[in-house]
């Protein structure tokens, strides 16, 4: 992986749950990690191939291993943002299991919790 690919700011965030000031639940994005990413739009070739496994997936999200992603269900649990877009994550993949480069299965959509 080139440095230079990796040329977009992004916010990782996961799912937390709060009190409101009545006592009920109420369900809050909170900040985990701010990194450096490349995201590339599926094109509608790889769209349609993609549709048997997951209708949604619009977008291939490239970023450096960290040990936040060692657990693949975890992260499909969270959200990536970036200038205002929310990707929410379906799946992350580990290249060749070496703990360098990262790829995740997006769709984007408006997701404010």
């Amino acid at each position: 992986m080139r440095a230079g690919d990796l040329r977009r700011r992004v916010t990782l965030q996961s799912r937390s749950t709060t009190q409101d000031a009545y006592g009920g639940q109420v369900n809050t994005w909170s900040d985990l990690v701010v990194m450096w990413a490349d995201i590339a739009a599926l094109t509608g070739r790889e769209l349609e191939a993609a549709k048997a496994v997951q209708t949604e997936v619009t977008h291939h999200v490239t970023v450096r291993y960290q040990s936040i992603f060692a657990d693949p269900k975890a992260v499909a649990a969270m959200r990536i943002v970036y200038n205002n877009r929310y990707f929410n994550i379906h799946a992350c993949l580990n290249v060749d299991e070496r703990n360098r480069e990262i790829n995740l299965l997006c769709s984007e959509g408006m997701n404010e919790g």
